[in-house]
């Protein structure tokens, strides 16, 4: 989940729960302030009562209104306190009232506020029964209680509208850096902008992202520079140590022991001289040196390169099966070749006698599938330079050469296995 979503999500979830507290405690307030009202009107409708009783020493008339309703009861002395209680109040239509034909009705109970007292009168007691329907004041109540709602609702829209916009223009920097980090290659010459931005968090993540890839390709120039250096520096002493080999071993001039320990130099200086040559090429791969490109028939490269090593996995005792259709690609031919021939001789390295090689080449990939373990590769580290299965004897860079060639010309090399068969397919996206 995207940061501006999960704050908007908690943002929203607090304001609705503050909003129904507030609303819930603002509609128990307006509720006690009108039923306080209503129990003045209440008192002042007792003292009416008090005021008339004591001038004509009697009884008002029972009476009923539309919303009002006072009756007297004689009652014994003390039976009675006086006391505001919520009650029902019977609320008569008219003979007009389509309520009144609808419901077959005279008339319905609605919610009221009473005050119960009592007045003494020639020395008999009655109860005062005052009621007063709530009717109004709870339309009132609904009224207003609504029209907070209605207001509150608009305001949390205005707020996840406001939040989306403003927060999305604040993140918009951080997006930014993300979608430049995305870009980034160390190999690359482009560095890192600068952000346009007024927010320190950002400015300073801004500035802590472009030293720290300032460094690392500053690290990888000069890793790089000393490859190539010493890649270069080895090529003289390697072609003396071999010429100087070839001479020894021309003379004859030596036992078996001696011929012996002379095979393992010159098979020793052999590898030394395949690692200096695939560090080399290495490093003009990454700088894009060998970059100069044809279309180039898939089909006709490898069909060239199956005879080229048919003595070798004949030797082996390998079945070769292979289906390949017409396929062209615009790329180096001698990088193109080095990918193909790297793959295939890795099939044939890694297998065992009497195994089996099934190449295909469509329109969309070229995969390449042999026996050998039963294990699978460490598909995070074969890539890796110089990472080497046990038993190889390769120098650990055939795998990185292709991952890199194929980066260089926007293929994808992939890795699966399916027991038992190792499997390297390369993908041609976008590809003519």
């Amino acid at each position: 989940m995207k940061l501006l979503a999960r704050y908007n999500r908690v943002t929203l979830i607090t304001t609705i729960i503050i909003m129904l507290l507030t609303g819930i405690a603002y509609y128990q307030a307006i509720s006690w302030i009108l039923t306080r009202q209503k129990d003045k009107d209440l008192a002042d409708e007792e003292k009416e009562i008090y005021e008339y009783v004591n001038a004509n020493q009697r009884l008002p008339d029972a009476f009923e209104t539309k919303h009002q309703q006072i009756v007297f009861t004689k009652i014994k002395p003390g039976s009675v306190k006086r006391k505001l209680v919520d009650t029902i109040y019977f609320k008569k239509w008219g003979k007009n009232n389509p309520k009144r034909r609808h419901f077959h009705a005279v008339g319905e109970y609605e919610p009221a506020r009473g005050l119960i007292t009592t007045v003494t009168i020639a020395n008999q007691d009655y109860k005062v029964s005052i009621i007063q329907s709530k009717v109004e004041t709870e339309d009132l109540i609904r009224i207003i209680f609504s029209i907070t709602i209605g207001v509150i609702l608009l305001l949390l829209i205005i707020l996840f509208a406001t939040n989306r916009l403003i927060l999305n223009r604040l993140w918009q920097p951080f997006y930014n850096l993300v979608q430049e980090l995305d870009l980034f290659n160390i190999a690359d010459k482009k560095v890192i902008p600068r952000l346009d931005t007024n927010i320190d968090e950002f400015k300073r993540l801004n500035n802590s992202v472009t030293n720290m890839s300032a460094k690392a390709k500053r690290d990888y120039q000069t890793l790089k520079t000393f490859t190539e250096n010493a890649a270069h520096e080895l090529n003289t002493p390697i072609a003396i140590i071999n010429s100087k080999l070839d001479l020894l071993i021309q003379t004859e001039n030596f036992d078996e022991w001696q011929g012996k320990l002379l095979t393992e130099l010159y098979s020793g200086v052999l590898r030394l001289n395949r690692l200096n040559h695939s560090l080399l090429l290495l490093v003009k791969i990454e700088n894009q040196l060998l970059d100069e490109r044809q279309q180039i028939n898939l089909h006709e490269v490898i069909e060239g390169l199956i005879i080229q090593f048919d003595d070798i996995y004949r030797n082996k005792r390998l079945k070769l099966t292979y289906n390949l259709q017409e396929k062209s690609i615009y790329a180096n031919r001698y990088l193109m070749e080095i990918l193909l021939s790297n793959l295939i001789l890795n099939a044939i390295r890694h297998n065992y006698a009497d195994g089996e090689i099934i190449i295909n080449l469509t329109g969309e990939s070229f995969t390449i599938r042999n026996t050998g373990s039963n294990e699978p590769l460490n598909d995070e580290k074969i890539f890796v330079r110089f990472h080497k299965s046990s038993g190889s004897e390769g120098s650990g860079l055939g795998l990185t050469i292709s991952r890199q060639i194929c980066e260089n010309f926007n293929l994808l090399l992939g890795y699966r296995f399916s027991s038992p068969y190792h499997t390297f397919i390369i993908t041609f996206p976008n590809q003519v």
